[in-house]
């Protein structure tokens, strides 16, 4: 029997609410992969603790997907086991994406820890590495404007005059711009890679956990129109 009356308007707020959940898997599981993709252009990062709130907001983004895609099947056929499981489901997942706010945040207080010891292990490790690493380093100090960890003298065993930086540290990147220039602020960016790129990092993170608390407010109201409707369509089969 089909649910009538105030039930039928929670019906379609029921189906709204999952259909924007879709949405919201959708561009969670896109902001987690564009998360984890910059910790990884940006750095050659070896503390794999880095990598759990992204890969959290990734797995999370994609069971909402589906879970929504099941939520509106149950809310449009009024089925009271769909309608049931989806809203068990997501008080699951805001379980896990609290759980995923709070990885993010106390990783938020570690990124200068791990940022100092990714940058110091490509700083070092840069003389003999491949071409997509020193690459890599290369584009970092490029766009960010800045040279070394915490400043152009950090590159003081680069060269063996002892007064070279790679061409990347140069204002204008040409053939040989750091040869003998480390100290010359008129040549080379004297500033450090550390503070900009822990900036740059914790407004990445910043974005998720903001991400993460909205969509389980609102998954939070999803779950209690869900309850409603379970009760109305419960009430249905009892006069049936």
């Amino acid at each position: 029997m089909a649910v009538e009356g105030g039930m039928k308007c929670v019906k379609f707020l029921v189906f709204i609410f999952n259909f924007i959940f879709w949405l919201c898997g959708l561009a969670l599981t896109v902001v987690g992969i564009l998360v984890q993709v910059s910790f990884h252009k940006t750095l050659i990062i070896r503390d794999v603790s880095a990598s759990a709130a992204p890969i959290v907001i990734i797995v999370i983004g994609l069971v909402i997907f589906l879970i929504a895609f099941f939520g509106c099947c149950g809310a449009w056929k009024e089925n009271y086991c769909m309608v049931t499981t989806s809203a068990v489901c997501l008080s699951l997942i805001i379980i896990v994406e609290i759980a995923a706010v709070i990885v993010g945040y106390v990783f938020r207080n570690k990124l200068a820890t791990v940022v100092e010891d990714s940058l110091g292990d490509m700083i070092s490790g840069y003389k003999d590495g491949t071409a997509e690493f020193k690459k890599s380093l290369d584009k970092l100090q490029t766009d960010m404007k800045c040279c070394g960890m915490n400043s152009s003298s950090d590159w003081r065993s680069f060269g063996d005059d002892g007064n070279s930086v790679p061409d990347s540290c140069c204002l204008t990147p040409v053939a040989n711009c750091g040869v003998g220039a480390m100290t010359d602020a008129a040549k080379v960016y004297q500033k450090g890679c550390h503070d900009a790129l822990v900036d740059f990092l914790k407004k990445n993170i910043q974005w998720v956990i903001i991400a993460a608390i909205v969509i389980a407010f609102l998954q939070l109201l999803g779950i209690v129109f869900s309850c409603m409707l379970m009760r109305g369509i419960r009430s249905g089969y009892e006069v049936m």
